[in-house]
């Protein structure tokens, strides 16, 4: 059976080169980075030289970079550290952000009962920044604007140099969740106003398990985990790091191939845009994700033409057929309730039909995606003889 992948915004395969260097860490280098003698010095030495690595990359300083085990974990600290020791009251977000965004801005309203504001979205899913603005210069206690570069479901991108440049304006802080967007777009924060950024190597071609911060030196912020002084005090335990060497050279990997593979997604994109309007009559794309520049080269959220009680029908003849995709997103897609975001993004004729979000990587080809087109407009076929034959 053939196999087709189109699932890399859930998480990306390895690539090769990352898996000989971890495995080259794993068999060579397993000394316990706060050790003082050689095994943990060597350790330790691999760590510091993939934070110097890492932030040359985005041009900020090595003390900078908070190695975390992936984005959940870099938001959870940023979001609780920004209230419970910077004194923010105020968290200005949106509705389409991810779980790891929202989940914890509601645990945190109840905890500490700061107030929380979610911005306006126009009927693509885009920021209204004219209500942004007015959310922002609305400020009375210490605020945080929360608001992800690149989104996971609809590939919607935010302008962060203008929300960022109007946080900085008006003395309010600015936190991005980036897990979408790092490996996939140069940033350089030395000039984007962005406080701070969460990050997971899964995203671009790297390990699971692993991730980093993006925090202002002498932020004020505290750690989450408590334990042992790693990370600069940051954050506890003891270091994963034939994973931080792998994130680093799947990040270096991919700055190197940028502007190559960029094109070749992209023009794979378009491809699978043309062939499903070709191929299936009444085929819509939620969010903007059929905008190439307004939207991420690698996400594409389709809407088909059938009643969405049919999605697990959907879902499982297109797993049966060994074509890998996602209802929304990987995180919602054992979810009863549907995706947050087509849910606040969605109009209601919409929502009575499923949502597939197709997600591309330097790995797919045009074949891949001619076969995936071929076997959603057979499944389609099919199921609307069976109903012509019903009826």
């Amino acid at each position: 059976m053939k196999k087709v992948y189109l699932d890399s915004a859930a998480t990306t395969q390895m690539r090769n080169e990352v898996i000989e260097e971890m495995t080259k860490v794993m068999q060579n280098s397993f000394g316990n980075p706060s050790s003082t003698h050689g095994y943990g010095r060597t350790s330790k030495s691999l760590i510091e030289n993939a934070r110097k690595d890492i932030a040359k990359l985005f041009k900020v300083k090595p003390a900078e970079i908070i190695f975390t085990s992936g984005g959940t974990e870099a938001d959870n600290l940023i979001l609780n550290s920004a209230v419970r020791d910077l004194g923010v009251k105020r968290i200005i977000s949106s509705e389409i952000e991810h779980h790891a965004v929202l989940h914890t801005i509601e645990e945190l309203a109840e905890k500490y009962d700061i107030k929380v504001e979610y911005v306006k979205l126009n009927a693509q899913g885009f920021v209204d920044y004219v209500h942004l603005e007015e959310l922002i210069k609305n400020s009375t206690e210490k605020t945080l604007v929360s608001l992800m570069h690149v989104n996971n479901e609809i590939g919607n991108i935010l302008d962060v140099q203008k929300v960022g440049e109007l946080c900085q304006e008006n003395q309010v802080l600015f936190h991005s969740d980036t897990v979408q967007s790092i490996g996939h777009y140069e940033m350089d924060f030395s000039q984007l106003p962005i406080d701070f950024a969460a990050v997971s190597a899964h995203k671009f071609h790297g390990p699971k398990g692993i991730g980093f911060a993006i925090i202002k030196e002498n932020s004020g912020m505290r750690p989450l985990i408590f334990g042992g002084a790693q990370e600069r005090g940051m954050r506890a335990g003891t270091e994963s790091v034939h994973n931080i060497v792998g994130m680093q050279k799947a990040l270096k990997l991919a700055y190197e191939n940028l502007k190559e593979e960029t094109q070749y997604i992209k023009e794979l994109k378009a491809y699978f845009i043309e062939q499903l309007k070709s191929n299936i009559e009444g085929v819509k794309f939620n969010g903007g994700c059929e905008n190439l520049e307004k939207s991420t080269y690698t996400v594409l959220s389709v809407n088909l033409p059938i009643p969405t009680e049919k999605t697990p029908l959907l879902l499982f003849q297109l797993d049966l057929k060994g074509i890998a995709c996602s209802k929304g997103s990987a995180c919602q897609s054992g979810s009863n309730t549907g995706s947050h975001v087509l849910n606040a993004v969605s109009n209601p004729e919409d929502l009575k039909h499923p949502s597939v979000r197709f997600s591309l990587s330097r790995f797919n080809t045009k074949e891949d995606i001619d076969y995936a087109v071929k076997e959603l407009a057979d499944f389609l076929k099919e199921l609307e003889k069976r109903n012509t034959v019903m009826s």
